[in-house]
This record gives C-alpha cells, sequence and structure tokens, in this order.
C-alpha cells in the first residue's frame, strides 16, 4: 500500500496540465514584477540633488574651519550656507518618495542637534571655537554629508529601470 502512495505523488502529470504549469509561473512572475515596480519606497536618482549634496559638504566644512574667528566676521557667509542648506531640504522634501534624504537634511541642519545646524548655533553664541573642536565636528558633518551623498547615488538612475 505504501508503494502505491509513493508512486502517486510521483507519477507525472498529464501533458495539458505541464503546459498550465509555465504559463502560470510566468503569470505570477509578471504580476511581481508589476507590483514591485510600482510600489518603489525611495525616489529615483537625481542628479541636481546629488550635486547639491556634494557642493554643499565642501561649502560646509570650509565654512567650519573659519570657526576660530569671530561668527560676526564670517556671519554673511554662515547665513549664505543656511540659506543653501534651507533649499537642499525643501528641493529634497519636494521629491516623492525622498522622505528618508529629507529627513537626513533635516538632521544635518537642525541647530538643536549636534551636526551642523548645531555647530553653527554653538559658533554664534560662543563667538570662537577650539581647533580641537572644529576638528571632531568636521568629520561628525563630513560623515552626515556621505551618508545622504551615499544616499543619493545609489538610488537606481533612471535609464538603468527597464
Amino acid at each position: 500500500m505504501r508503494n502505491t502512495v509513493v508512486f502517486r505523488i510521483f507519477q507525472p502529470r498529464s501533458a495539458a496540465s505541464l503546459g498550465r504549469k509555465p504559463l502560470r509561473v510566468a503569470a505570477i512572475a509578471l504580476l511581481l514584477v508589476s507590483l514591485s515596480l510600482g510600489c518603489a519606497t525611495i525616489a529615483p536618482f537625481n542628479p541636481t540633488a546629488y550635486e547639491q549634496a556634494t557642493s554643499l559638504k565642501v561649502d560646509s566644512l570650509s565654512v567650519m574651519g573659519k570657526a576660530t574667528g569671530p561668527f560676526a566676521q564670517h556671519r554673511v557667509e554662515v547665513e549664505g550656507l543656511k540659506l543653501k542648506l534651507d533649499k537642499a531640504y525643501e528641493y529634497a522634501r519636494g521629491i516623492p518618495k525622498n522622505e528618508i534624504t529629507a529627513k537626513q537634511w533635516e538632521i544635518l541642519r537642525d541647530p538643536d542637534r549636534h551636526l551642523l545646524g548645531g555647530f553653527l548655533d554653538r559658533w554664534q553664541k560662543e563667538s570662537t571655537l577650539s581647533r580641537g573642536y572644529i576638528a571632531e565636528k568636521k568629520r561628525q558633518v563630513g560623515e552626515a554629508f556621505d551618508t545622504i551623498i551615499g544616499l543619493e547615488s545609489g538610488k537606481i538612475k533612471p535609464s538603468e529601470v527597464k
């Protein structure tokens, strides 16, 4: 009796049922691909956002390096940098499915946090900052920019979507 059960389980199927299986698998695969493309969770690569991030990294680290001098002497430059940061944030925030990148910009520029916004706020309050503090904050801010840049550069380019 056992041999009969085993035989029935491994018994070849009819030609008609074999023809339907590949069609069913292809239909399911097509459905899954369609759903995954339609439900992308992150925006595609944006060259403008990438260029803003790389450019602002250089500008920010340059301004931070001047914090050994009095804030008052660099106020205009700092305000210009803050304006560029606000524009980059608003640009990133306006891109659909770009919440993660927008949040990174928000954290970077927040004056109540310990990255660029907090650094600029502290510089304004204390007038000058020590070289050691500046060096450490430049490292941290550079890493934060690298996170934003890496997130943007890791996105799928429109030309790669098939």
